[in-house]
């Protein structure tokens, strides 16, 4: 399910009869992305990668790469900070009855679609001023986004990317779509989010910008692991009651997606291909 929507994906762990192995599916369900990171790695493989075919085979070994780190940390998990006896899991056939129209509709509006587009619209709407504040007010007659970038182009240097790139990610909280037009946003200082209409324009601008094959490399890997969307976040600590499981959430893939970037720029360096 998280492959479709993290949110709808921890929700859907309340089948997990043990609460150990529950908050684990919990913790572990953003590791596998969603549909609002896909638009950016089908974007980045196209625009990087030589044929159809090559992008088709990267992106498919990117979603194994998210099965495998999802597999890999709730192993981890298990063995250290949620240890415990693990679990027989069991499903029992129900009676088969007519189903009631009615009743499923009604259940499946209230229980997930209205749940996850309440929790969606509480952050839309603070999001979208924080945006519109980063592009226009511009103290001192310097952009706030541009200055936030610039600050954070350290950061994303030793990540394999730049200060813009990272400044998309974390304004893209609220939504993972929002990744590509905050990038262009930021890099023609527009103070608008624009749409990437045409795949060549938008990679004679990333070149420009100096993306290489190893910042779209790291680029990948960060979409595919950081902090899940802020609706996720708001469900896990509904789900769980608590928000420091919230909290590790968001801690958890981004620590992994960040040392793979610092893993991948540093080796590319050492080798001479950075």
């Amino acid at each position: 399910m998280g492959l479709g929507c993290n949110a709808a994906g921890v929700v859907g762990c309340r089948v997990v009869d043990s609460p150990r192995e529950r908050l684990i599916a919990i913790l572990t369900n953003s590791l596998v992305p969603c549909n609002g990171r896909f638009p950016t790695l089908i974007t980045v493989l196209t625009l990087f990668c030589a044929g159809g075919a090559a992008a088709g085979l990267a992106l498919a070994g990117l979603v194994a790469l998210g099965v495998a780190g999802t597999l890999l940390l709730s192993r981890l998990l298990s063995a250290t900070l949620l240890r415990g006896t693990p679990s027989a899991f069991a499903m029992e056939l129900p009676p088969y009855r007519r189903p009631r129209l009615g009743q499923v509709v009604v259940r499946s509006v209230l229980d997930r679609t209205v749940f996850v587009l309440g929790r969606a619209a509480a952050v839309a709407a603070p999001a979208g001023l924080l945006i519109w504040l980063c592009a226009n007010w511009a103290p001192g007659g310097f952009p706030l986004l541009a200055r936030c970038a610039r600050g954070l182009d350290g950061l994303g240097g030793l990540l394999g990317m730049d200060g813009v790139i990272l400044m998309a990610f974390l304004l893209s909280a609220p939504a993972s779509e929002l990744f590509l037009p905050l990038l262009l946003m930021g890099y023609l200082s527009t103070g608008v989010l624009a749409e990437p209409e045409d795949l060549t324009a938008l990679g004679v601008l990333l070149s420009e910008q100096g993306w290489t094959e190893l910042t779209a490399v790291c680029v990948l890997l960060f979409t595919l692991f950081h902090w899940p969307c802020t609706t996720t976040c708001l469900t896990v600590w509904r789900e769980t009651g608590r928000a420091r499981w919230a909290a590790a959430a968001v801690l958890l893939p981004t620590l992994l997606g960040g040392t793979l970037c610092l893993l991948t720029a540093s080796g590319a360096r050492l080798l001479g291909l950075g």
